[in-house]
C-alpha cells in the first residue's frame, strides 16, 4: 500500500495495522495527517478561575478518592489547589488509574469544567501525575483523527518523529510561492502540528491561518494534478476522427418544430470540434431541467453516424432509456437512421435480434446498462453517450468505452454542478453548460403544504383536471413500511381513485414490468390518464406538456436534486404550472432547510450550490468516480479561490517541472492516486 520509494512507518505490526485503517501507510502520510483540533496545555488555570463550559488544565492535589456504586459505578476524586476544590469523575477506569489517583498525588487534569451538585467538576478528564520540576508543554496539544485502540499520544510521537526526520522539501517553485503569497511547506506543517504558546485557538480551528491556507492549496493542487494528468493521458490515446460526410445533422434541424437556443448552438459547436479530433472527447454536458440536452446529444450522434460510425446512448433506467429511444426514433428514423433498442427485459429472441443488429448495421443503439453486458458487440462504435452519468459508476462507463475502439464520450447530467465542484471534481473533463432554457417554458409556482391539508390538495387536483390539465402525484415508497410510516404509491392510488371517482387515475412504479410501466406512461402522455400516481421512476426524462401540476408526498424525505428534477416534469407547456410539496411535521433542521431552498429557488445551479453547502462534496459527487480523492482540509465554498489558483499551477507544474508534480502527488495522495479511466 505504500508509495514506491516511500519509507514505511517504523512501528510494530499491530500499530501499523491500526494506522492503515486511517490511511497512514508511510512516513510521508504522517506529515499531512493534520489535527482535528487543539487543546491548550501550555498553561495552568487556578480552579477558582476555571469558567464553566470551557476546557482548561488544572494542577491539583488529590484529597480523597473513592469508588461509588450509586447511581452507577464510578470513581470520584476530590482534589484542589490553593484557590479552590474540584471533583473529577470517571465512569470507566482501570486499577492503574485508580492507583495513580490516590490521596496525596499531584496531577494535571485537562477537561471541560461544569457545575455539579457539589460544585465544579470534570467528567473523564485527561490526566497525568506531575513529576518534580516538570515544565509545561511549549506548544498546543494537537488532537488527531484516529481509530479504536489508537491513542492520540501514539500519533503525536510518530508525527513528531516524522517532522524531525521526514522529507519536508518544497514542491512549489519559490517564484510561484511568492506570486501566490504562500508560506513555506516545512514552516506551515510544523506550525500546524505544534502551534507555539499564545496562538489563538480560534485562528487554528476556523482554519484561516496562512499555514492552513498553504496546506489547503497543496491538497487542492494534488487533486488538480491527478485529474489533469489523467486528462492528458487520455489525449495521448487515439480515437476515431468523426467528420460528417453528409448533411444528416442539418436535415434533423430542418425537421424539428423548434429552433436551438444560443446555448445549444454553442454546445454543439464545442462537441462537433471535439469529435473531429484524433483523441477521445471526454465532455460533460450539463444543464438545468428542460434545457434541451437530448437534441444536442442527437446532433452529436448524427455527426458520428455521418462519419460512418455507430453511436450508443445509455440511460440508467428502463423508462428513461425507452423514452429516449422513442424520441430519438421519431427524430432520426424518418431521416433513414437505423435505431436499435436494447434493455435487460427484452425477451430472448428479441434480444438476440437486437444483439445481431447492434453488431451489424444499427447506427444508433439506445438502452440501459444492458449495452455493456457480455455478448453485446458493436461493429464501429465511435461515440458513447451516457445520460444521468452520475448514476453510473466508473466501471460501468469504462465498460461502455471498451465496447469500441476508444470511442468519444459525451456524459450528460440534469443535476447542475456548482462551478467550484466542477472545477475540483470534474477537472479531468471538458464541461459544457446549457445555461439557457428553450422558449415556452412557463414558471412553476412552488407551494408548501402540511399533510393535514391533504383534502385541499385533492381539491386542487380536481380543479386542474376540470380545466383540461393533468397531474402527477409522487410518493417515496411503493408498499407499507413499518419503519417509515409514509403514504405509499399504492395507498395513494387507492385513496385518489376513491375520492376522485370521476377522474382516470393511473399508477406506475419501479416494480412493475417494463411493458406495464410503458403502457401507463404512454396512456398519460396521450391524455388517457388524468392523474398519474408514481414513485421517482418519473424523475427524469418524462415530457408531457399538458401536465401542469406536480404533487410530491412526504417532500421532506427527498433530496434537493430529486425535488428539483421532479418539479421540472411540469411547466413544459404553455399553462400555469404548480408544484405542491406535502410535508409531515415535525421537521428536522436539515429537512426544513431543504424545503426552504426549493421553495425560494428555481435556478438549478443555485439549488445545487446550496445543496453542496448542506451535504458536502463527498455526498454530492456520489459514485461519479472512485479515483477522485476527496478533500480533507479545503472547503470548496470558502476556498474557491484556491481551486482557481491550483488549476493554473497544475498546468504549469506538469509542463515545466514534472518531477516536482510527481513528488507533490506522492506526498499528498500516495497509494490513493489513481489515474481516472472513466
Amino acid at each position: 500500500m505504500t508509495v514506491t520509494g516511500a519509507a514505511p512507518i517504523r512501528a510494530s505490526e499491530a500499530l501499523r495495522k491500526k494506522l492503515a485503517k486511517i490511511g497512514l501507510h508511510c512516513e510521508a502520510d504522517l506529515l499531512v495527517h493534520l489535527p482535528l483540533r487543539y487543546e491548550d496545555e501550555t498553561r495552568i488555570t487556578p480552579v477558582a478561575r476555571a469558567a464553566t463550559g470551557q476546557p482548561v488544565q488544572v494542577e491539583v492535589v488529590v484529597r480523597h478518592s473513592e469508588t461509588q456504586f450509586r447511581p452507577r459505578r464510578q470513581l470520584v476524586v476530590h482534589a484542589g489547589d490553593e484557590s479552590g476544590e474540584i471533583t473529577l469523575r470517571f465512569f470507566s477506569f482501570y486499577p492503574s488509574q485508580q492507583a495513580a489517583l490516590a490521596a496525596g498525588a499531584r496531577i494535571r487534569a485537562f477537561g471541560e469544567v461544569r457545575g455539579g451538585f457539589f460544585g465544579a467538576e470534570m467528567v473523564h478528564p485527561r490526566f497525568h501525575k506531575v513529576l518534580e520540576g516538570e515544565a509545561l508543554p511549549e506548544a498546543m496539544t494537537p488532537v488527531y483523527p484516529s481509530t479504536a485502540g489508537l491513542a492520540n499520544s501514539a500519533l503525536q510521537k510518530l508525527i513528531a518523529r516524522a517532522l524531525a526526520e521526514g522529507d519536508l522539501s518544497e514542491t512549489l517553485p519559490e517564484a510561484l510561492r511568492d506570486e501566490l503569497r504562500l508560506p513555506g511547506l516545512a514552516r506551515s506543517l510544523r506550525f500546524l502540528h505544534m502551534p507555539p504558546p499564545g496562538t489563538p485557538l480560534e485562528t487554528l480551528h476556523v482554519r484561516n491561518h496562512p499555514a492552513w491556507r498553504r496546506v489547503k492549496f497543496d491538497e487542492v493542487l494534488a487533486q488538480q494534478l491527478s485529474l489533469r494528468r489523467a486528462y492528458l493521458a487520455r489525449r495521448e490515446q487515439g480515437a476515431p476522427v468523426l467528420v460528417a460526410r453528409d448533411n444528416l445533422g442539418a436535415r434533423l434541424l430542418d425537421s424539428l418544430p423548434f429552433g436551438l437556443t444560443g446555448a445549444q448552438l454553442r454546445a454543439m459547436a464545442e462537441i462537433a470540434a471535439d469529435l473531429a479530433q484524433p483523441y477521445p472527447m471526454q465532455r460533460l454536458l450539463q444543464g438545468d431541467v428542460g434545457a434541451g440536452k437530448t437534441i444536442v446529444a442527437a446532433l452529436a450522434a448524427c455527426q458520428a453516424i455521418s462519419a460512418g460510425w455507430q453511436a450508443a446512448f445509455m440511460a440508467p433506467t428502463e423508462i428513461l432509456a425507452e423514452q429516449h429511444y422513442l424520441k430519438l426514433s421519431a427524430w432520426l428514423a424518418p431521416l433513414g437512421v437505423k435505431v436499435a433498442w436494447l434493455s435487460g427485459s427484452l425477451r430472448s429472441r428479441a434480444k438476440r435480434e437486437q444483439l445481431a443488429a447492434t453488431a451489424a448495421d444499427a447506427q444508433l443503439i439506445v438502452g440501459t446498462h444492458a449495452l455493456i453486458q457480455d455478448g453485446v458487440d458493436f461493429a464501429r462504435l465511435g461515440l458513447a453517450i451516457v445520460d444521468e452519468q452520475h448514476r453510473f459508476g466508473v466501471a460501468q462507463r469504462l465498460a461502455l468505452r471498451k465496447k469500441g475502439n476508444n470511442p468519444h464520450q459525451l456524459m450528460m447530467s440534469a443535476t447542475p454542478i456548482p462551478r467550484t465542484l466542477a472545477m475540483s471534481y470534474y477537472a479531468d473533463l471538458d464541461v459544457t453548460v446549457l445555461d439557457e432554457l428553450p422558449p415556452g417554458r412557463t414558471p412553476i409556482r412552488t407551494r408548501l403544504v402540511a399533510d393535514n391539508r391533504r383534502d385541499d390538495v385533492i381539491g386542487f387536483v380536481r380543479k386542474q383536471v376540470d380545466e383540461g390539465r393533468q397531474a402527477y402525484w409522487v410518493c417515496p415508497l411503493i408498499e407499507e413500511s413499518e419503519a417509515l410510516q409514509l403514504q405509499t404509491a399504492e395507498e395513494t392510488y387507492a385513496r385518489l381513485a376513491e375520492e376522485l371517482p370521476e377522474l382516470r387515475i393511473g399508477l406506475v412504479h419501479g416494480r412493475m414490468k417494463a411493458d406495464e410501466k410503458q403502457t401507463a406512461m404512454a396512456a398519460f402522455a396521450a391524455g388517457e390518464i388524468d392523474v398519474l400516481v408514481a414513485t421517482t421512476v418519473i424523475e427524469v426524462g418524462v415530457d408531457v406538456p399538458n401536465a401542469s401540476l406536480m404533487v410530491i408526498e412526504h417532500a421532506e424525505r427527498f433530496g434537493l436534486s430529486q425535488l428539483h428534477q421532479l418539479r421540472g416534469r411540469v411547466g413544459r407547456g404553455s399553462y400555469d404550472s404548480s408544484c405542491v410539496l406535502i410535508y409531515a411535521g415535525p421537521l428536522g433542521e436539515t429537512a426544513r432547510q431543504r424545503l426552504k431552498i426549493i421553495y425560494e429557488n428555481t435556478d438549478g445551479f443555485e439549488i445545487a450550490r446550496q445543496d453542496l453547502r448542506l451535504r458536502g462534496p463527498g455526498e454530492f459527487v456520489g459514485s461519479r468516480q472512485s479515483g477522485v480523492p476527496l478533500l480533507r482540509y479545503a472547503d470548496l465554498e470558502m476556498d474557491a479561490d484556491l481551486v482557481e489558483m491550483a488549476r493554473g499551477c497544475a498546468e504549469s507544474l506538469l509542463r515545466d517541472a514534472p518531477e516536482l508534480a510527481e513528488k507533490h502527488l506522492a506526498r499528498w495522495l500516495g497509494s490513493r492516486e489513481e489515474l481516472l479511466k472513466s
